[in-house]
């Protein structure tokens, strides 16, 4: 069976979510009320989508916190 290898997280929101709306990642860091370096830490796939990001980003970009959570353990697996 052939492996399917999914993005990480941090990609999908950088295409998906700030580039087509123009974000920064200063700004997007802003808007959902963390600092840059975590924000970039996560989009740079070096963290993963916490509890907490997960209900962030969803409130930001809509989605439910579940579903930011699942592209995560997606990725994971």
């Amino acid at each position: 069976m052939p492996m399917h290898n999914p993005p990480h997280p941090g990609e999908v929101i950088r295409a998906l979510c700030l580039k087509p709306l123009g974000l920064s990642v200063t700004r997007a860091a802003q808007g959902l009320g963390v600092s840059r370096k975590t924000l970039s830490e996560l989009l740079n796939g070096r963290s993963g989508i916490s509890p907490d990001m997960a209900i962030r980003l969803a409130r930001a970009f809509g989605g439910s916190p579940q579903s930011w959570l699942a592209q995560q353990m997606q990725f994971e697996l």
